[in-house]
Formats: structure tokens, sequence, C-alpha cells
């Protein structure tokens, strides 16, 4: 474990300097390049490593773990075209939901952010119409998975929709990964999750414990379980892991106070929040508005800049690394 109204505005530079000393890998996460070191990076950093944009709140699933409940209008290209000109020094930027395939202008929107590494968390429902159009746009998909057809259909929605999505995303030829929220009883279905990964070629399996939030509010408490026992169930999974030779890297993000507040997340509305911020209402630490102003300057008013960094360089969360073959 490795402890990890819309003022005018100008024309966006490139997004983060290729040559810097953070580098998105082929991973589809953030590494240090050779010749960079971890201690004193956050000095030098002025703009977030990667942010969440919520480009609707909308969604066709009602998962029992999910947080984003709250629904917004839906941002206008216009406010979306600001978004990404005061965007300008972030490196990644995840055009998430909700569920971002539900927007019939989605094509126009990944068009508008095509100077970033797009990342596209998504349920794939809308996969087999969408992911030929998106192929050569996005970076990779981050589909939401939870193990087979009984664990999948009980905490989230229909199975054989969401495969034909994953399969279209496959053929598209855009890298996937799997992202499921670990409640304990999905815990036992971990492993076949897994081996589905590795038959499907997924880059890697991100695993994020469920936060008390939205939906999640009405889960029982036994559905919550331990950093410690992440931990253990963790380690289960990478010994198997080695035994049967599966390749996609394994992430799991404990809350802890060495992950809180790391993500950045921009609603519909165009407010940025730090998030999962524990004694704060809902879990979200107003942090001000990227319509209304840059990220670099939002960037300066945020408490968690130490932890946004380690987290996403790998620092503060358990890993394992894809298998090459």
């Amino acid at each position: 474990m490795t402890m990890l109204g819309m003022p005018p505005v100008p024309s966006r530079p490139e997004a983060g300097p290729p040559d810097g000393p953070i580098r998105f890998t082929d991973g589809h996460h953030f590494a240090l390049n050779a010749d960079s070191e971890l201690a004193g990076l956050v000095d030098q950093t002025v703009a977030p490593l990667s942010v969440i944009l919520q480009v609707t709140k909308r969604c066709d699933f009602d998962c029992a773990f999910c947080s984003e409940t709250l629904q917004m209008r839906d941002p206008s290209l216009p406010e979306l075209e600001t978004a990404a000109t005061n965007l300008a020094g972030v490196q990644r930027v995840f055009l998430s939901g909700g569920e971002p395939l539900l927007r019939r202008d989605l094509l126009d929107v990944v068009d508008i952010f095509n100077s970033y590494v797009i990342g596209l968390p998504t349920n794939a429902t809308r996969g087999m119409d969408l992911a030929p159009k998106l192929a050569g746009k996005i970076a990779f998909a981050n589909i939401g998975f939870d193990g087979p057809r009984a664990i999948f259909q009980r905490v989230r929605g229909d199975y054989d929709k969401v495969l034909s999505g994953v399969f279209a995303f496959r053929e598209a030829g855009i890298p996937i990964s799997f992202s499921t929220v670990a409640l304990r009883s999905v815990l036992h279905g971990l492993p076949s999750l897994l081996q589905i990964g590795d038959v499907l070629d997924v880059g890697k399996l991100k695993l994020i414990l469920p936060l008390r939030k939205g939906n999640a509010l009405d889960l029982p408490e036994s559905e919550f379980i331990t950093v410690e026992e992440a931990t253990e169930h963790f380690h289960r999974l990478i010994d198997l892991r080695t035994t049967f030779d599966w390749a996609p890297a394994v992430r799991m993000t404990p809350w802890t106070p060495e992950t809180e507040g790391h993500m950045i997340v921009v609603e519909p509305n165009g407010v940025t929040r730090a998030w999962p911020v524990y004694d704060e209402p809902d879990l979200w630490l107003p942090l001000g508005n990227v319509f209304q102003e840059p990220i670099t300057e939002i960037w300066k008013r945020y408490p968690y800049k130490d932890n946004h960094v380690r987290k996403y360089l790998g620092a503060s969360i358990m890993t394992v690394s894809r298998t090459a073959r």
C-alpha cells in the first residue's frame, strides 16, 4: 500500500505544458517526469491537475449509492465555453454528471474542451449511439461497473444495456476503465469484476468507498466498510490478481485526512467546490465560480492543494499498476 451572468473572456491558451514536472500516462493517471520530485511540487503548481465538470445532473439510473441526486439546469454551450477558458492551466477535465451521454449536444461539449485531456465518467447506456462519434475526441471512458449481473442490477441498473455500451466503447478504440463503489454487499463480487475487466482489456479498476450523501444516506450502516477492511479486501484482490495474471491496474481511494477535499468539482451552475470535506454540509466546501473567474484564482484559496496533488500522483491511495501483456 502506498499512501498516495458571464463576463467576456479572452481566448484560452493550451492546457498544461507537456514538458512540465507531471505527465498524463497511457494508464489514465498522472505521474512525475523522470527528473521531478513530489517534494515542493505543490509550491510550483498554479492550477489543479484535474477538475470534475458536471455537464448535467440528469441520469437514467438511480444507483443505490449515488451522491449527486440534486437536479440543476444543464449549463449552456456559451457557459461551458467560458468554463473552458477559465480552466486554462488544468491538464485533465472529467466531463461528468449525472450521466453526460444524456446531453444531445455532448459532441459539441467535447469539442469545446478539445485542448484538455478529457475523461468521460459514464454508465455507457448510450454507448452504442455515441461511442463511435467520441472516438479520437476523449482520452478514456470511466464506466461505472459493479460486478456480475446480480450485483450490478441490484445496486445500479440494466447490466446488459451497460455491457453493450462497454463493448461499443471498446470497439470504437476508446480506452476504458471501470469504477465501482465498494459497498459491503458487493465485496464478494470484486474478483469476478476484475476478471471481467481483464477479459475486456480494461485499463484499471477504481474502487471507491461510499460517502454519506444523496441516495447513500438511505443505505444500511452495514454497507459502509472501514479503511482497515478496505485495505484487507484490496490486498486479497491483489493476491488473486497475481495468482490469475489479471492485467488491469487496481486503485482504491480510502476516505482519510490525506484524501480530504482532494477533488475539485464544478457544478452545472459553475459553482466550484472541494470534495469530500468531512465537516461541511453535503461534504462540499464552496471555493468560487468558474463561470466568473479563472481556476488559477480559485486555486489560490483552495485549502487542500497538498491532498490534491498527492492523491492524483498516487501518493495517498492504494494502487497497483497495470500488468504488461
